[in-house]
């Protein structure tokens, strides 16, 4: 039997050639995954490496980010939604896993029966004592201190109260405070001395805990960027998420200059290929003329797909040429202008020719910091945003020693 990756199901041996290759994909190499979680695990050490895989794993995939993570070395899981923290425990991963995006309406109670860890700014504490009390089991916390940026967490005034409390339910045997956190607004602009100020204040509201008898298994700060420039960010725990799928947190410096590999490769095949006349407008608006004769490619991936409306002039790569997007995206197609080829008289087509929007850069090929440029974005928008609608593929998967499948 022969496995095949477009429909995930095994096809008869003599069904299985040739096997078609899927006519729009997302490839993940899952040994990008592991060297980057070995490499960040590197410079971070001692301080263990928390593999964020909120958002579907930034559109990886969380499974299988999540077991190439863990196998590579990584100790915890990180997630923003305690219904991803369930997925990836009914998926049967075990590691240490914590959750920290809330809302009244969040499944506290089945986050403790899970054995979730429950990130609590404050006014969860409630929600979180009520649900351990339900399940009979104690709920595993970390503590939350706004440190500058302006989101969730308590507020440096409110810190020793909420420390106060919650050592009250731990007395209790109602939860663990298993850690304390914050988060850094500007870690990727590494001039700026804002990160100066918010680990001052992290080790302030540390030594508050202390005096409180917090006994914290571990303390985190540093994301990516920190990861990667402040060593002092590190403490217990490093929460690595852009990092963890091979792109740049920094302005300026390639993944290969920070020792990482780009895991997602965006690729389909050209469907149509035509001669059109000088002057042809193309697509809604008709804001891109050809400026003589030339040959249109037209690349079935659009903005339903999660390819930015607003990026024209996105680089596609097809037999080894860069071709700017010209004209608007439409919701499920894009046109590349090839220059004069006369298709029409036998001339080269690209016609079903393999095109690639972003993959790892090689020899010269479009990387998702390019399409981040065209878009006016970052390069965490690109990949986050690839829709299920394009299958992810998955290369050097590996079995996980979670699986308890055959």
């Amino acid at each position: 039997m022969t496995y095949q990756a477009a429909t995930g199901g095994l096809l008869p041996d003599s069904a299985a050639t040739p096997v078609r290759a899927e006519e729009r994909s997302a490839v993940i190499d899952l040994d990008a995954i592991r060297h980057n979680v070995r490499h960040l695990a590197a410079v971070a050490s001692p301080a263990k490496v928390m593999a964020v895989v909120k958002a579907d794993a930034y559109g990886h995939g969380a499974v299988h980010v999540a077991r190439a993570a863990l196998g590579a070395g990584a100790s915890w899981l990180g997630v923003a939604h305690i219904s991803e923290a369930l997925a990836l425990r009914a998926a049967g991963i075990e590691a240490p896993l914590l959750a920290w995006l809330h809302t009244p309406d969040s499944n506290f109670a089945a986050a403790v029966a899970a054995g979730i860890d429950i990130g609590c700014s404050g006014w969860e504490l409630g929600r979180i004592v009520a649900a351990a009390r339900e399940q009979e089991r104690p709920a595993r916390i970390h503590l939350k201190v706004d440190t500058g940026l302006g989101r969730n967490g308590a507020t440096l005034d409110a810190w020793d109260s909420l420390v106060g409390e919650a050592m009250e339910h731990q007395d209790q045997g109602l939860l663990r405070v298993v850690g304390i956190f914050s988060h850094l607004a500007v870690a990727d602009e590494p001039e700026r001395p804002e990160t100066d100020e918010q680990l001052a204040a992290f080790r302030q509201i540390l030594a508050i805990a202390q005096d409180a008898g917090v006994d914290p298994e571990v303390r985190h700060l540093a994301n990516t960027p920190a990861t990667l420039s402040r060593p002092d960010t590190h403490f217990d725990l490093v929460r690595v998420g852009l990092g963890l799928y091979g792109l740049s947190p920094f302005e300026g410096q390639s993944p290969a200059e920070l020792g990482l590999r780009p895991a997602m490769t965006v690729r389909t095949v050209v469907s149509h290929c035509k001669d059109v006349p000088a002057g042809q407008g193309v697509s809604y608006g008709l804001n891109y003329r050809t400026d003589g004769v030339s040959t249109l490619g037209l690349i079935p991936l659009g903005y339903a797909d999660g390819v930015p409306r607003i990026a024209t002039g996105g680089p596609v790569r097809v037999e080894g040429v860069n071709y700017p997007v010209v004209g608007r995206i439409a919701m499920d197609q894009m046109v590349i202008d090839l220059g004069p080829r006369n298709v029409t008289a036998g001339g080269p087509s690209i016609l079903g020719a393999e095109a690639v929007l972003f993959g790892d850069g090689a020899d010269g090929g479009p990387t998702a910091d390019d399409w981040a440029r065209a878009a006016g974005t970052n390069n965490y928008e690109i990949v986050t945003r690839i829709s299920p609608r394009v299958p992810r593929r998955y290369l050097n998967e590996e079995p996980f020693a979670g699986d308890e499948r055959p």
